[in-house]
């Protein structure tokens, strides 16, 4: 039975909780046995390039149930010879090839002119699946952009020329994966970390036939190269940007590859609700749904965690301790480096310490503890006032001072409350 062909393009997330459905499903179309290889390359110049690899094959044995190889190509421009031989022999035999982050200017520079291209290509036309996500992701079009050196060094906005391997499907266009990025703030960042404005810039320098093609993190877009068909998953949408103007596909849709090609002459689904939208500054952008990020559940779990001790709810506080540790644990594998991790941590070690201080002063709230000996102690001296017996009410009032608790004669009647030690 032939293998399907197909092409998988992820924003980010690749090993991340959010993909392991869409990994499973991809995995399971070919049948027993996958033979499955990380392509490495994009992070090969990385002093921890071998951890990154080693992270990767732990997400995809525990996550997606799956083993699979390293391919052993941190360089391929001036390669050992052997190194680069079996690296390329792991890539021909594999059925299903991954590659992720990095740096899309280093893996160009190591893949221009060399087999990988065509092994790519190989498995597009005979078969198999391939999943590209983030820098990756940014190398499959006509043209790429170099993220670091625009962002990071200050460059003014230019074009690489990419692989180019969509023209196989007869895409003219430039991937932007992490297109929804918000991790600048009140800075734009989107689009890859470029902005409304830059972009702009690098649209205009495109030629007439072609155009964007944008893709949020977290989510992504299977293509089946042998039904032309498009289907969009993960949590956010993707965008078909031509000259300014975007079409938006939501998580769900169902698309024909013409509705990347030319959105304008859309074949898809009347379920894809597409929309259209013209380019949007960031202060004026619509806000964006939360994302699915450690970041995210680090706060949702000190939200509840917080306001579970405010309620002293002893097991609502410990589940939300539970949750983040939980959480830390499946977005572990995640090869998408960031202060992710070590914010949760510390959010960990601090939900700790507060129930060390619960744990101390206890959370159950002390008035229902000692009301009923207070209400009691008050009746007493409710009684001998009334015959007039003030001593004896005095030393009750004072007792209950001695012991922390204030009383108080209002109009309203006796009032007690608790004092803070001094």
């Amino acid at each position: 039975m032939p293998l399907p062909r197909i092409l998988t393009i992820m924003g980010s997330g690749e090993t991340a909780p959010t993909m392991m459905k869409t990994h499973r499903a991809l995995v399971e179309r070919l049948g027993e046995a996958p033979r499955a290889v990380v392509l490495d390359t994009p992070y090969g110049f990385q002093a921890n390039a071998p951890e990154l690899a080693a992270r990767a094959q732990e997400y995809f044995r525990k996550s997606v149930g799956l083993s699979i190889e390293v391919a052993g190509l941190h360089r391929v421009r001036d390669a050992d010879e052997l190194t680069l031989a079996q690296g390329l022999t792991r890539v021909r035999d594999a059925n299903y090839l991954f590659a992720g982050p990095g740096s899309p200017t280093y893996a160009l520079r190591q893949w221009a002119n060399s087999p990988v291209p065509g092994e790519i290509l190989a498995k597009l036309r005979g078969g198999g699946v391939v999943t590209f996500a983030s820098a990756a992701a940014l190398t499959l079009g006509r043209f790429t952009v170099p993220v670091y050196e625009i962002y990071k060094v200050g460059e003014d906005p230019y074009w690489l020329d990419g692989l180019d391997l969509l023209a196989e499907m007869n895409l003219n266009v430039a991937v932007i994966p992490h297109y929804d990025n918000a991790e600048g703030g009140h800075h734009d960042t989107r689009f890859c970390y470029l902005g409304e404005s830059r972009l702009r810039i690098l649209e205009e320098r495109l030629p007439d036939d072609a155009h964007v093609l944008g893709i949020d993190e977290h989510t992504g877009i299977v293509i089946d190269l042998d039904t032309e068909s498009v289907t969009v998953v993960g949590n956010g949408t993707i965008t078909v940007r031509v000259k300014g103007e975007s079409t938006v596909f939501p998580a769900g849709s169902e698309l024909h590859l013409d509705d990347l090609r030319n959105p304008g002459g859309s074949r898809s689904a009347p379920g894809a609700a597409a929309r259209v939208v013209p380019p949007t500054p960031a202060a004026d952008a619509a806000p964006a749904a939360e994302r699915a990020s450690l970041a995210t559940d680090t706060a949702r779990c000190e939200r509840n965690f917080n306001a579970a001790v405010e309620a002293r709810n002893a097991e609502d506080a410990a589940r939300a301790v539970l949750e983040l540790e939980a959480a830390i644990h499946a977005w572990s594998a995640d090869t998408n480096q960031s202060e992710d991790g070590d914010r949760a941590r510390a959010a960990v070690r601090s939900m700790i310490v507060k129930l060390g201080q619960a744990a101390a002063g206890g959370l159950t709230d002390p008035r229902s503890v000692i009301g009923p000996f207070v209400e009691g102690l008050l009746a007493v001296r409710a009684a001998v006032r009334a015959e007039k017996r003030y001593d004896l009410s005095d030393v009750v009032r004072d007792q209950l001072l001695a012991a922390g608790v204030e009383v108080r004669d209002t109009k309203e009647g006796v009032q007690w409350e608790m004092r803070s030690p001094d």
